[in-house]
C-alpha cells in the first residue's frame, strides 16, 4: 500500500485512487486503475456490462477488499488524508450513496426513512426536524411526506434515496447508475436536482449507461473496459481526440450494401454497420450527403459526432451480456 503521506498531489484532490486492482478468480474484474477527482468536480465513469464500473465502487466505499493500490479521501478541514478501508467509518461519514437498487425501508414513510438514516451518523432528533423537511423540499416529495415507499413511482424512490443519501451533507456523493428505469421526465428532475448539488460544491462519482447523461453532468469522463482504464477527459475532447466531426447514418431496405459501396466509402473516413443501419464518419458530410441523394428510397440522418459514438469506437458494438 502506498503511503499517503508520500503523494503530495493528494492535498489537491477530494479524492484519489490509485493503481486499484480486484480480481476473482483468473478474471481481473479491476486493473490498475487510476483517477483522482478536484472539489466540486462530477467523474463520469462509463464502460460496457462487466467493466468493472460498479467493483471500483464498492472498492471506494470499502463494501469490496482490492487486491492492490490504495484509496485516499481528504478529510474536512484538511488533516492527516483518510484511506480506505482503514478509515472506512471516518471516510463514510463524509460521503453519501446512492445505490443501483432502491434499499428504502419499505415500513417507514419519507420522512421516518430520512429521520431513521440520520441516526447512523449520530444525527440529533432536533437537527433532522430541521433537516428531514428541507431534504423532502430539494426532491420533490414534501407532498409525499408521509407515504410509503411502495405508494412511490420509480422516479419518486430514486429522488429519495437521493435524499436519504444527503442527510449527513456529504462532500462527496457516490452514484451507481441513478437513473436506471426512469422515464425521461423523471431522469430530467434528477439531472436537474444533481446540477443544483454541484453548483453547491458537492463532488459527484458517477457510473451511467446514459451516454446523454454522461454529457449533461459530467466535468470529466472515465472509460472503462475489461477492468482497464481506456480513456480519460472532458467529454468533448475526448470526442474531438477520437472521433470524426460528422456522422450520416443510412437506413431503410438495401443500406447496408451501400458499406461496400467503393465510392461512398472514399468519402468517409471510417464506416461501420449496426444491424439494418450504416453508419458514415466523415470531417465534411456535403459530399457524401450530395451522392447519397441517388438513393432517394433511403433514409438519412446528419448529426455531430457525440458521446455514444465514442463509447461504441472504444468498447465495440457487441453485446455484453
Amino acid at each position: 500500500m502506498d503511503t499517503p503521506t508520500t503523494h503530495p498531489s493528494l492535498v489537491a484532490s477530494l479524492f484519489e485512487v490509485r493503481h486499484l486492482s480486484k480480481r476473482y478468480g483468473e478474471a481481473a474484474v479491476v486493473n490498475d486503475v487510476s483517477f483522482s477527482m478536484a472539489p466540486g468536480e462530477c467523474l463520469g465513469v462509463i464502460g460496457p456490462n462487466g467493466a468493472g464500473k460498479t467493483t471500483t465502487i464498492r472498492m471506494c466505499l470499502g463494501l469490496t477488499a482490492p487486491d492492490g493500490g490504495s484509496i485516499h479521501y481528504q478529510p474536512a478541514g484538511g488533516g492527516p488524508l483518510l484511506q480506505m478501508p482503514r478509515d472506512a467509518l471516518a471516510i463514510k461519514a463524509e460521503i453519501g450513496v446512492v445505490t443501483q437498487f432502491d434499499s428504502l425501508d419499505p415500513d417507514f414513510t419519507c420522512l421516518e426513512n430520512l429521520r431513521v438514516f440520520g441516526r447512523y451518523f449520530g444525527l440529533a432528533p432536533r437537527v433532522m426536524d430541521e433537516r428531514a423537511p428541507q431534504l423532502l423540499e430539494f426532491a420533490a416529495l414534501t407532498h409525499k411526506a408521509h407515504a410509503k415507499p411502495g405508494e412511490l413511482s420509480g422516479g419518486m424512490k430514486r429522488r429519495l434515496s437521493l435524499a436519504r443519501a444527503l442527510v449527513n451533507r456529504p462532500r462527496l456523493l457516490l452514484l451507481d447508475e441513478p437513473t436506471t428505469g426512469l422515464d425521461p421526465q423523471a431522469r430530467h428532475l434528477m439531472w436537474e436536482r444533481l446540477q443544483l448539488l454541484l453548483q453547491q460544491g458537492t463532488s459527484i462519482l458517477l457510473t451511467t449507461h446514459f451516454m446523454d447523461e454522461a454529457e449533461r453532468l459530467c466535468s470529466r469522463l472515465l472509460v472503462l473496459d475489461h477492468g482497464k482504464k481506456i480513456a480519460e477527459g472532458k467529454p468533448r475532447e475526448l470526442i474531438a481526440q477520437h472521433l470524426e466531426s460528422d456522422v450520416v447514418e443510412v437506413f431503410g431496405v438495401g443500406a447496408v450494401a451501400l458499406a461496400e459501396d467503393t465510392h461512398l466509402r472514399a468519402l468517409a473516413a471510417r464506416v461501420e454497420i449496426s444491424g439494418e443501419t450504416v453508419f458514415f464518419y466523415t470531417q465534411n458530410a456535403q459530399p457524401l450527403l450530395q451522392a447519397l441523394g441517388q438513393h432517394g428510397h433511403l433514409r438519412t440522418l446528419h448529426r455531430p459526432a457525440n458521446l455514444e459514438d465514442l463509447f461504441l469506437k472504444l468498447t465495440g458494438r457487441q453485446i455484453r451480456e
